[in-house]
């Protein structure tokens, strides 16, 4: 219409300018006002026209998609049922373009997003319950290794103390020390392969049976056959044991002990330092059936300790990368200077915490400790 007007207005210019006549020329420009308001309304009628499908196409779905996306983003998208009738109501707007395609797609996010929040929920319970049993499971492992120090207080003999840190909510790592009878004492330590759950099941076996066959008397290479054949039984986890056992003669200070593919333990000497005690390790236990493993006598004199640790503790690692080591456990225990089996134990482990420096602890930490005082009175024996 602008251009017909234009065109028009050109070439009635045009003849104006060329023609003579004033009525003519007064005629021309009544035409041309006509001319221009036709035009004009026209031109008004189709900016009308194009706004109308401006607000029905464009408009009016932008607005409704609008408001749809601020409400879906306010509800409680816990109430699943609910939201799906929400979804269910919104129906894309069928305006055949992108509006449409547009809408189409965050339908299908709605619908997505729903089914995320539902499953979240059900992977969050899921996680809270399992977050339940493992702190109850913590509890009752803790509850199997003897946390009351001194155990036995009536016992002038020797004095002992132990610790055991999860790497996981349960750990596999274990230590144990009981009264065979009245005179021999069994202390264990032992690291089942593997964390979590599975190794702390396999560790609550391992500890039941080679306990239950000590107080049966029996000697502790004996102990580690037997538990061993038992173990490898049924073992289709692949799962296995390195462990330490002594048996101490509280009358003489004799010390009967069994290595099965553990860490050595150190000793002091009451007048000298820490040194590892050299003895051949036999095979793990559960890791191939009818071993046989080999006895190894040693003497604990008044004043002697005895300290058993697990790999935990000489591998726990700095943000470097750097193992704890053997050689600064040595050390580190000639430092602390204290025949105080509890002393020792809680230096050792500030010490593994400086070295770690923050950095993760990938494996349990147990320790040991054990300081013989020697026979009791023959007074205080009777009184027993």
């Amino acid at each position: 219409a602008i251009s017909l007007a234009f065109v028009i207005l050109i070439g009635a210019a045009s003849w104006l300018a060329l023609s003579p006549h004033e009525e003519s020329r007064r005629d021309m420009w009544q035409y041309i006002y006509v001319v221009v308001g036709v035009a004009l309304n026209l031109l008004f009628a189709i900016s009308l026209l194009f706004l109308r499908y401006v607000e029905n196409s464009i408009t009016s779905p932008l607005e409704q998609l609008s408001k749809i996306v601020s409400q879906f983003a306010n509800r409680d998208h816990r109430q699943t049922e609910k939201n799906e009738q929400f979804i269910e109501k919104f129906e894309p707007p069928r305006t055949g373009d992108e509006i449409q395609a547009l809408s189409t797609s965050f339908k299908q996010m709605m619908i997505d997003i729903t089914g995320y929040v539902e499953n979240l929920e059900i992977m969050t319970r899921e996680k809270e319950r399992i977050g339940a049993e493992l702190h109850v499971a913590t509890q009752i492992q803790a509850d199997m290794l003897p946390r009351i120090f001194p155990p036995f207080p009536e016992r002038r003999e020797f004095d002992i103390y132990a610790s055991m840190n999860p790497a996981k909510e349960v750990g596999g790592d274990f230590y144990d020390f009981f009264l065979v009878d009245n005179r021999h004492f069994a202390v264990v330590i032992a690291d089942v392969s593997g964390k979590g759950v599975p190794a702390a099941l396999f560790m609550v076996i391992a500890k039941t049976l080679i306990k239950s066959h000590a107080q049966f008397g029996n000697e502790p290479a004996d102990i580690f056959t037997i538990t061993n054949n038992q173990l490898c039984e049924g073992n289709e986890a692949g799962l296995f044991v390195t462990a330490w056992m002594g048996i101490l003669d509280l009358h003489t200070g004799d010390l009967s002990c069994v290595n099965a593919g553990h860490n050595p333990p150190l000793i002091r000497r009451k007048d000298g330092t820490f040194e590892y005690i050299k003895m051949k390790p036999g095979f793990v236990l559960a890791g191939l059936e009818d071993m046989q493993y080999t006895q190894t006598q040693l003497h604990l004199d008044t004043g002697d300790t005895l300290f058993l640790y697990t790999d935990g503790v000489t591998e726990a690692e700095n943000p470097a990368k750097e193992q704890y080591g053997d050689a600064r456990l040595r050390d580190e225990l000639n430092r602390l200077d204290s025949r105080d089996p509890k002393k020792l134990i809680q230096g050792i482990r500030q010490s593994v915490a400086d070295f770690a420096d923050g950095a993760e602890q990938f494996d349990d930490i147990t320790m040991t400790a054990l300081t013989y005082h020697g026979p009791q009175d023959e007074e205080e024996g009777a009184a027993q």
